[in-house]
């Protein structure tokens, strides 16, 4: 409810771009997560019915865990013409991947960004960007419901998996009654939430088992600062036979361990990066986007990120970034 008065004018004119478009490109975050595909997904069946050509694109895969939903394929950013889009959509965390391509863009075509993220450096034309607000799926059913959109049980399904994602299903502080409200307009609609709930902490594969037993083995705490960490080298997924999206549940779960304040997880990425995810709640006092920060990261004050070049090492006397 918020949104919708807080964005009217941007709401309007993003319903007007997308009816006088007709290429658009949708661009998802590098690392995917449940959030940025929702949001996707949610705006390329609402766009391709209105017959228009869309297209997706993210510098990482597609997620194969999420075929569950729609088996879809995200096309390579430097293997596209920019140039040929009359719109272009950047939806969650713009700023991993999409200032990839903000400089090939030209003049004549527009930009929205629609993001949840505070401190966003980057602009668009068209900037919808509420930090208070639980995901940008929030945001898109918030542009639905404004410009009285029909949500399809397919949409109302996309959704539901960038909200559910986003809480932490329900579970952090940011689980507020409006979204309990949307959640339920999306369940009456016909998302499939058991299905979004089995693929987040159910079905899991031995795989995926194996390496969440070895990240928590590893995990240590600070007592003085109240950090709960663990590390996830290259060689632990290789060894394990996991895959990079097998690390995202881990911080969440490592979060709830009695008498800490925060979570952390550094895990080494194919590309010779080291992504560092941290977490907390509201009533443990911590700021972990502070944290982040120094790392040359950000996010939310209770759950940011940030990422590095390097590699872990294991020593006799604790980890080091080399």
């Amino acid at each position: 409810m918020v949104a919708m008065k807080k964005f009217t004018q941007e709401f309007n004119t993003l319903k007007y771009v997308i009816n006088n478009s007709e290429k658009v490109l949708l661009f998802a975050h590098s690392h995917p997560d449940g959030d940025t595909i929702g949001s996707v997904l949610a705006l390329s069946e609402y766009i391709k019915s209105l017959g228009k050509e869309v297209d997706l694109a993210c510098f990482d895969p597609y997620p194969e865990s999420f075929n569950t939903f729609f088996q879809e394929t995200f096309k390579f950013p430097d293997h596209l013409d920019i140039k040929k889009y009359n719109l272009i959509i950047a939806c969650d965390s713009v700023e991993r991947g999409f200032h990839k391509i903000k400089d090939k863009v030209s003049e004549n075509q527009v930009v929205a960004l629609i993001d949840h993220h505070p401190d966003i450096t980057i602009k668009g034309d068209i900037n919808i960007i509420d930090a208070d607000l639980s995901s940008v799926c929030e945001i898109i059913y918030d542009f639905f419901e404004f410009n009285q959109i029909n949500v399809s049980r397919k949409i109302a399904t996309f959704l539901m998996l960038g909200i559910l994602g986003d809480t932490g299903m329900f579970q952090h502080s940011n689980t507020t009654s409006r979204i309990m409200e949307i959640s339920s307009d999306l369940m009456k609609k016909g998302a499939l939430i058991t299905k979004i709930v089995e693929l987040n902490s159910v079905n899991k594969t031995i795989s995926t088992l194996k390496l969440w037993g070895l990240a928590f083995e590893k995990a240590k705490i600070n007592p003085n600062s109240g950090m709960i960490s663990t590390i996830l080298t290259k060689k632990d997924l290789d060894e394990c036979g996991a895959s990079e999206e097998d690390i995202a549940h881990i911080v969440g779960i490592l979060n709830t361990v009695p008498n800490t304040k925060f979570a952390l997880v550094l895990s080494e990425r194919g590309d010779g990066t080291i992504k560092g995810s941290l977490r907390s709640e509201e009533y443990k006092g911590v700021d972990v986007s502070a944290i982040a920060a120094e790392f040359g990261g950000g996010g939310h004050k209770l759950a940011s990120g940030f990422e590095m070049q390097g590699k872990i090492l294991e020593t006799k006397d604790g980890w080091e970034i080399a």
